[in-house]
């Protein structure tokens, strides 16, 4: 409303006062109109709820329809100097500062601007509004304003039915759709808005996982918490849902939903089983002119990454369809009937004659693709998708996929040479040369060959890596016991970028083969060699003074000679490494000048291999199962004052005044706990001998950071130091407690204080736990593992547990009173489990373990001691039952039939191992003329272990429990 005033006198002809009261104030009481202030002063806090403006005349008129029809038309106060408003304060004011005195619009304006200018008629500033929201709305590379800005400006727009807000905010969401997922604000989006925002073509998203975990959790936060989560019961709900493309859900996510959206979980999981069983013809039995969208990956120009991780119902014909043109699904879809009815679907012939017809859609913006666990993908076909579809890939990860072979690896490096990084890792062998090895068998798989042959034939493969065009600099190829010296030397054919190598339990490799790739590859920085035959000839490499770069890249280097490979090393662990003797060891340590990242935990370190490590850059050491004691280790502390991990469990000496060598120039050292809480500042530790923390103080504030904690064998905390470390710790993520005395109330107080604790690992703990410590709420908790501290479990305590907490792993020993319904109380209470090992836990298995194959996310499931029930096809079975199933251990006490069947060639493809342990009586050890009874004690006597490589079964017969 607007109205004539009394108060014009002093006001020159040119001006008006313009005498602004916010329309949502509910004042009642009369006061004398504040004095008018000029449009320069209103950047300054304002005297809310009324504010009086000299402003000119003529500039109103001529920028604002509004004031055009109060001042210069036939209404009273056209001819008055003073005129009264009510409206929106900030808004009006904004306004009159952009005609006046135009500030920049951003976020933080734009709302009052565009009331205002609503309100007040501006139609510059209409446009001014429109250019600006619409320019902020076309960035992709990251959200440029928070999510709670976007959500006002939506809800504003349709109450004053401003459509250009509307076209643009869905899009500028679905471009931006992954910063938009970690916004606590999300559950704000009005659904509206949501649904505009799914069904933009431009969504972008990592994986579809990120965009059903969003529904859900919007859904979850949309029902109150009365209500029981029926997501089926409306059509909101169910129009949404409806939108996640199921058929590309990681099965573990599919799983998981299923604890708390039931009906829609069960449904993923029995598309993605059927998709298992026979993907090509599920693409077949489509409507002939369906366009397959709900099998396309998402991928949009606006994509960075693409995660597949963890799809094993994924062929190569999911990921062409995803980047060919939606026209030509119709000429794919009969090219693939074709092909299939002649028996040879996804041949190499396929995809070049589709090639050679159809240009593939080519998205530059994608940086990473994630394989991961996608045992069915044809790799040599995958990598010829990567390459029509991401010319500006630089990350490629295949991590567990078995049967990803060298020559794969050769393929992508001659087909991708600007990829810059390859993860190939699988699980790492479970045979450790330390282990007397009866006997050992191999067999070649002989289905690889028959799979793969065509393919090969028909494409480049034998050709070497060409290392002119290569730009691999990171490479990790952890647990690929199946590498060769042959292979590495291939490889060292990247010596012009390759600067990072993960070998870790390369097993076939030799001491001369490292050795030769050092040589070859000089500007290597990073090395994981854990579990190698690394050694004296290859730290001979290292140490050696031949190395002149003239393109070094490191400063200091430059106007020096030749310099050891050593000596530029960043990062370098030897975890295992047996082959490394004590002179040896000395000479790499005093080389290693600026390392941060130093791992030789159960190698040959010595104190006086210790004091000669000059360096003082480490953040990362581990020096774990080794015979250094304080002397070395002190002036190490002392010096890294970046140190934030530091492990050193199973070091006795650490207790010791006197090691092998007197400290250094007679300088003296303090205990342990002394020399880490004077300096550090922990985020990962793993602590025993000599840490003896006795009051809080201690701890604080050096391990105010530590968000891992393990603390073993060699010291006991005091309970309050375990009470008070939710608050010593207030960062802690995962703990891992090993024969240590723990309370009810230290464990419930760790539940209910510690908001991050993820990982929660009791061995062989003592003390009066009993169910009472776990009756608490732990949403953060994922990873359970309790070993010998829970005899008194039962299935009552076992779902209170499934109620109080979201497990992905879990791992229980010596729980004597489980049966066999605990079995379902487990699956039905944790579908989602990756992780299951349950030893000496009762009858659990006495009946059979039908109930965990309805755990189809499991990848390792450990049965030891659990019931003398499982059938002889149990490996057989397990395998076709659970897709992601890598590794199986099992006890032939458990055998209903006296033993298992082994297969050949198993159905699956992620399978890498299988353990078969076999016992003996305790009794029979001594006696073997005395009846073995059955209460008598099993002793392992040896196990059966089947590994699968990319290209073998191998047999081993081990004199150890593994």
């Amino acid at each position: 409303m607007s109205s004539a005033g009394d108060g014009g006198d002093g006001v020159a002809a040119d001006e008006v006062v313009l005498e602004i009261t916010d329309s949502s104030s509910h004042s009642t009481t009369s006061t004398p109109p504040p004095p008018p202030i000029p449009v320069s002063a209103l950047a300054a806090p304002l005297p809310s709820p009324t504010v009086a403006v000299r402003a000119d005349r003529s500039r109103l008129i001529e920028s604002s329809s509004y004031f055009r029809a109060l001042l210069g038309g036939s209404f009273s106060e056209s001819g008055s100097g003073y005129v009264q408003i009510s409206c929106n304060l900030d808004a009006a004011v904004q306004v009159l500062r952009y005609l006046f005195e135009p500030p920049a619009i951003t976020h933080e304006n734009f709302l009052p601007l565009l009331e205002g200018a609503l309100f007040l008629a501006v139609e510059n500033l209409l446009v001014d509004c429109e250019r600006w929201f619409r320019a902020m709305g076309s960035h992709s590379s990251f959200m440029l304003v928070p999510l709670d800005f976007i959500i006002e400006v939506w809800y504003f727009a349709q109450t004053h039915g401003v459509n250009f807000v509307q076209d643009v905010c869905p899009g500028y969401l679905a471009q931006n759709f992954v910063q938009v997922i970690s916004s606590r604000s999300i559950a704000r989006i009005p659904y509206d808005l949501l649904c505009s925002t799914i069904e933009c073509p431009h969504l972008t998203v990592d994986s579809e996982k990120q965009l059903c975990e969003a529904i859900l959790f919007w859904l979850s936060a949309r029902i109150r918490p009365y209500e029981q989560l029926v997501p089926n019961s409306a059509d909101s709900q169910l129009f949404l849902l409806s939108k996640v493309r199921v058929c590309l859900l990681p099965l573990g996510c599919a799983a998981g939903i299923k604890r708390n959206w039931v009906e829609f979980g069960n449904s993923a999981v029995c598309m993605i089983l059927n998709l298992l069983k026979d993907s090509l013809q599920a693409l077949l039995g489509t409507d002939a002119d369906d366009s397959l969208n709900s099998y396309r990956i998402r991928i949009t120009e606006y994509s960075k990454k693409i995660v597949l991780s963890g799809c094993p119902q994924l062929t190569t014909e999911f990921l062409y369809i995803s980047v060919l043109p939606t026209d030509l699904d119709a000429i794919f879809k009969r090219r693939l009937a074709s092909s299939y009815s002649q028996g040879h679907s996804g041949s190499f012939s396929l995809y070049v004659e589709l090639v050679k017809k159809a240009k593939t859609v080519s998205f530059p913006n994608v940086h990473m693709v994630d394989l991961s666990k996608c045992p069915n993908l044809h790799f040599g076909a995958a990598i010829d998708w990567l390459t029509l579809a991401f010319p500006e890939l630089r990350t490629f990860r295949a991590s567990h996929c078995l049967l990803f072979q060298f020559e794969d690896l050769q393929y992508l490096l001659l087909t991708c040479p600007w990829i810059k990084e390859v993860d190939l890792s699988i699980d790492l062998s479970i045979i450790l040369p330390k282990y007397l090895i009866i006997s050992s068998r191999f067999e070649a798989r002989s289905e690889m060959n028959r799979n793969m042959s065509s393919y090969y034939k028909q494409s480049p493969y034998r050709k070497p890596i060409y290392p002119v065009f290569s730009k691999v600099s990171k490479l990790t190829l952890e647990g690929r016991n199946d590498i060769t010296d042959n292979n590495l030397a291939e490889i060292s054919m990247l010596d012009k970028s390759l600067c990072y190598i993960n070998i870790k339990h390369c097993t076939l490799l030799t001491d001369d083969g490292i050795s030769k790739l050092l040589l070859n590859c000089t500007k290597i920085h990073s090395m994981v060699l854990s579990y190698t035959s690394f050694g004296n000839q290859s730290i001979q490499t290292l140490c050696s003074l031949d190395y002149l770069d003239p393109f070094d890249s490191f400063p200091y280097h430059k106007d020096e000679g030749p310099y050891a490979m050593a000596s530029r090393l960043q990062e370098l662990h030897l975890e295992g490494c047996k082959g490394i003797c004590c002179a040896g060891m000395s000479q790499l340590v005093s080389n290693l000048n600026i390392v941060k990242s130093l791992c030789l935990r159960q190698t040959s370190l010595t104190d006086g291999a210790l004091c000669s490590f000059v360096g003082s850059s480490l953040e990362y050491l581990d020096i774990s199962e080794t015979v250094v004691s304080m002397v070395s280790l002190a002036p190490i502390i002392r010096r890294s004052s970046n140190l934030c991990c530091l492990k050193t469990t199973g070091c006795r000496n650490l207790l010791s005044e006197h090691g092998e060598v007197q400290s250094v120039n007679g300088n003296k050292y303090g205990s342990f706990l002394q020399e880490i809480t004077s300096t550090c500042c922990l985020e990962d530790v793993e602590l025993g001998w000599a840490f003896c923390p006795v009051r809080i103080d201690d701890l604080i504030p050096s391990f105010s950071k530590v968000r891992k904690m393990t603390v073993g064998l060699g010291t006991t905390i005091p309970e309050n130091i375990l009470h008070a470390l939710p608050e010593i710790c207030p960062f802690l993520e995962s703990l891992v407690l090993r024969f240590q005395v723990i309370s009810n109330s230290v464990l419930r107080n760790l539940l209910e204080s510690s908001m991050n604790l993820q990982v929660l690992c009791l061995q062989y703990c003592l003390g009066n736990l009993t169910s009472f410590g776990f009756q608490t709420k732990a949403p953060a908790l994922s990873i359970l593992r309790l070993q010998w501290v829970t005899p008194w479990m039962t299935n009552d305590d076992l779902t209170i547990l499934t109620h109080n907490c979201n497990l992905v792993e879990l791992c229980l020993s010596g729980c004597k009173l489980l049966d066999s319904s605990s079995q379902e109380i487990i699956t039905s209470g944790w579908p989602n489990l990756t992780c299951l090992h349950l030893e000496e836990c009762g009858q659990i298995t006495v009946v059979g373990i039908s109930s965990i194959f309805n755990c189809k996310a499991l990848e390792d499931v450990l049965l030891r001691h659990t019931g003398r029930g499982i059938g002889r096809t149990i490996i057989t079975d397990a395998i076709r039952e659970l897709p992601l199933l890598r590794q199986l251990a099992l006890d032939l006490c458990d055998a209903s039939e006296g033993g298992y069947d082994t297969p050949k060639n198993p159905e699956g493809k992620m399978m890498r191992s299988v353990r078969m342990s076999r016992c003996k009586s305790a009794k029979s050890c001594f006696d073997p003329r005395v009846d073995v009874s059955s209460s008598s004690k099993p002793v392992h006597k040896e196990t059966i272990v089947l590994e699968w490589t990319s290209k073998q079964l191998r047999t081993t017969v081990v004199e150890e429990r593994l």
